[in-house]
């Protein structure tokens, strides 16, 4: 095809995306669990497959309604935050709906956090009830400053010996919806905590707006509507929530694995005849099988893979992967369209998606032309209303659009763009890891290290992995006159394991004489691992418990 057939084709993608903006719906997701309710009766909705659970449009409405009814009879009105601490099991989603019709705000709190995250996050979003699993009470009652607002009396358990369980949550409560409080789409549903350069999880606030347009995007992005579809990622993740709305929006059924296992999810695609997931990259690491072309996906999400794991992808299961980019504060931000396929491999997240305008700009804000690497800025409906509790870093994440039109969010990530507007991540300018999907802020791995008293700084950096993306690193510099002996690196691990959630916990250890700095006295970490083409040679492995030797090449850059 020619340049000028290609230019007509996105330019037609463009027009696509454009005008499915038209038919968004603007509503809570209180009022639209209730409508979709009505048009899709009896047909099930989720399925919990491993724990036999399965319930209905019908039934998910009128259970949301009980538990919205029983939290008002705990006294959660509209505006108070709710933190739950659960695993993948039914009741999950249905509390998470339910906090929807009532206007309450959900607090997802990581299941793996210690003691210390848990009183931050639960004490930082002010939440003034807490429902958890009972695998997790005696992590959470370990707090050392619990927050006040959050008593015994205060956390509600469910399941185990001595808990309350979801049929005595909802005993008497009416199936009747509760009294309306006065919802708006733009009012919040989530205070959603992730990672963030600062050091503690940062609150982004999201509204049912946000969840709404993101889901009518995620199934714009779609060649078809799905009608089986499958989450793994733990509930308290942004998407297995958006998996479920975007479910209700195509009429369809979500089923969700109690957990992610990298060894049975293409199995669980098999046997339930899963039509569209998200795939994550480790789980293309399995074993091939020679069925692998028999399943019933039609199209698979991706986030961050490289051409070349999309054409294996493709070549085992016949199926393109589309890729996206999305984060936490802006939903999802761009999408390969499916119109154009032959991209499939270009390791392009695609262009602008609905609802949603970029732009990548230089260190100064400038706009900076095609090829040219940059910040990519996005604007657009619905994106997150800032940082719970943080306005010195809203301040540095928004800046004033020079048209007068909303304000950009600055990502921090990387960008390059072309001239037909498809866009490629390039990395990422802020301080962060990420292992196996996990957001890990450098600055807090370090903080945690740096509470050892032999200890005279650190620096966090990633190491690349085949199999989790990102490993994490930690370079110790010691006091004056101690050495290794003093502060093994087996001491430093079982610190990091008591103070840190077990994904943010380092697995190599180098120790330097001193740090190379910058002029503001800031660890240069680009010149910290510069010339080294192997990040694992001569640190000390947690995972096979010794030092690995020194690469033969060390110091040359390929």
């Amino acid at each position: 095809m020619t340049d000028a057939g290609f230019s007509r084709r996105v330019e037609a993608a463009k027009a696509r995306i454009r005008a499915s903006e038209a038919g968004f719906t603007t509503t809570t997701i209180g009022a639209f669990v209730a409508r979709r309710a009505a048009e899709m009766g009896e047909r099930v909705l989720l399925n919990v497959f491993e724990c036999g659970e399965t319930i209905t449009y019908t039934e998910a409405d009128r259970l949301t309604n009980r538990i919205a009814n029983a939290l008002l009879g705990l006294g959660v009105k509209k505006g108070d935050r709710v933190a739950l601490m659960l695993p993948n099991r039914i009741e999950y989603p249905l509390i998470w709906l339910a906090l929807a019709k009532i206007g309450a705000v959900h607090v997802p709190v990581n299941t793996r956090y210690t003691p210390r995250e848990i009183a931050y996050v639960t004490g930082d979003s002010g939440a003034s009830l807490a429902i958890i699993d009972a695998d997790f009470v005696d992590t959470f009652n370990a707090m050392e400053n619990r927050p006040h607002a959050l008593p015994a009396s205060r956390v509600l358990v469910l399941g185990g010996a001595h808990p309350v369980a979801l049929a005595g949550l909802v005993a008497g409560a009416a199936d009747v919806p509760p009294p309306d409080p006065g919802l708006a789409p733009d009012d919040l549903m989530n205070v959603q905590y992730t990672s963030g350069t600062t050091g503690f999880p940062k609150g982004c606030m999201l509204s049912h707006d946000y969840w709404m347009v993101l889901a009518q995007a995620a199934l714009a992005w779609d060649a078809e509507p799905p009608t089986r579809l499958l989450t793994a990622q733990p509930f308290f993740y942004m998407d297995p929530q958006w998996h479920l709305l975007k479910t209700m929006l195509a009429g369809g059924t979500l089923f969700m694995a109690p957990q992610l296992s990298a060894s049975r999810f293409i199995g669980w695609v098999k046997t339930h005849a899963i039509d569209w997931c998200q795939f994550p990259i480790l789980m293309t690491r399995q074993p091939a099988a020679p069925d692998d072309r028999e399943t019933a996906l039609k199209q698979v999400a991706t986030f961050g893979w490289d051409g070349e794991t999309c054409r294996n992808f493709k070549a085992r299961f016949g199926v393109c992967a589309r890729e996206g980019f999305g984060m936490t504060e802006i939903g999802l931000g761009t999408a390969m369209p499916p119109e154009l396929e032959e991209l499939f491999d270009s390791a392009s997240v695609g262009l602008d998606g609905p609802l949603r305008e970029t732009t990548i700009r230089d260190e100064a804000g400038n706009p900076v032309p095609p090829g040219v690497r940059g910040e990519l800025w996005v604007r657009g409906r619905a994106i997150f209303q800032g940082y719970w509790n943080k306005p010195e870093a809203n301040a540095e994440a928004f800046r004033s659009a020079e048209d007068g039109g909303p304000a950009w969010f600055r990502t921090g990530d990387l960008f390059e763009a072309d001239h037909h507007g498809f866009l490629w991540l390039v990395g990422r300018l802020k301080d962060m890891i990420r292992r196996s999907s996990e957001n890990i802020a450098a600055r807090e791995v370090e903080a945690v290290v740096r509470e050892l008293d032999q200890v005279e700084d650190c620096a966090a950096v990633p190491v690349p992995d085949a199999m989790r993306g990102e490993e994490v690193k930690i370079y110790l510099q010691l006091k004056e006159g101690l050495s290794r002996a003093d502060l093994p690196p087996e001491a430093v691990l079982a610190h990091c394991r008591a103070r840190l959630a077990q994904f943010k916990v380092p697995r190599f250890y180098a120790y330097v004489e001193a740090f190379p700095r910058t002029v503001s006295n800031k660890i240069e970490k680009r010149t910290l691992v510069a010339g080294s083409t192997d990040l694992r040679a001569d640190a000390w492995d947690s995972e096979s418990a010794e030092t690995r030797p020194s690469s033969p090449d060390r110091g040359a850059r390929k």
